[in-house]
C-alpha cells in the first residue's frame, strides 16, 4: 500500500468520523432534550462532550494534516480554487463548532444542576439550546459542502 493511499484512507476515515460523530452528537442531544429530564439530558451530555472531545477533537486535527498532505501528493496548488473554498468552509464549521462543543458543556453542567436540586431546566439552559441548534444547522451544512467539494473538485 503506497503513502497516497494510507492518507486517502486516514482522510476519508476521519472524515467520515467527523460527520459520523457530528449527526450521532445532534441525535441524541437534541433526543435527551426532547426529554425535559433533566437527569437524561445531564447523562447524555456527559457522554456527548467526551465524543466531541475523543472523536471530534481528533478528526478536526488529522482533516487538514492529510488533507494537505494529499494536496501535495497529487500536485494540486494549496491555491485552487475548490480549495480555497473548502478552506472557508473548514473554517465556518470551526467556527460554528467550538461555541456548540462549549455550550454543550454548559447545558451538561446546568441540566446536572437542575437534578441535582429536584428542579426544571433554568431559562439559560433553553436559550442555550436554541443557539446549539443554530449552530449545528451551518456546521452540519458545511461538512457535506467540503465532502462534495472532495469528491467533485469542481473548475471554477
Amino acid at each position: 500500500m503506497t503513502a497516497y493511499l494510507i492518507l486517502k484512507i486516514v482522510h476519508i476515515l476521519s472524515g467520515a468520523v467527523l460527520f459520523g460523530t457530528g449527526a450521532g452528537i445532534a441525535f441524541f442531544m437534541l433526543r435527551a432534550h426532547m426529554t425535559k429530564d433533566p437527569r437524561t439530558i445531564a447523562s447524555v451530555g456527559r457522554m456527548v462532550v467526551l465524543a466531541d472531545f475523543v472523536f471530534t477533537s481528533t478528526a478536526v486535527v488529522i482533516q487538514p494534516l492529510s488533507g494537505l498532505a494529499l494536496i501535495h501528493l497529487q500536485g494540486y496548488a494549496l491555491t485552487e480554487p475548490w480549495l480555497i473554498v473548502a478552506y472557508v468552509l473548514y473554517v465556518l464549521i470551526g467556527v460554528c463548532w467550538l461555541p456548540v462543543v462549549w455550550i454543550q458543556w454548559r447545558m451538561t453542567r446546568l441540566a446536572e444542576q437542575a437534578a441535582q436540586d429536584g428542579g426544571a431546566l433554568p431559562p439559560l439552559y433553553h436559550r442555550l439550546f436554541m443557539a446549539w441548534f443554530a449552530l449545528g444547522w451551518p456546521a452540519f451544512a458545511g461538512v457535506i459542502a467540503v465532502y462534495a467539494l472532495m469528491v467533485a473538485k469542481p473548475v471554477f
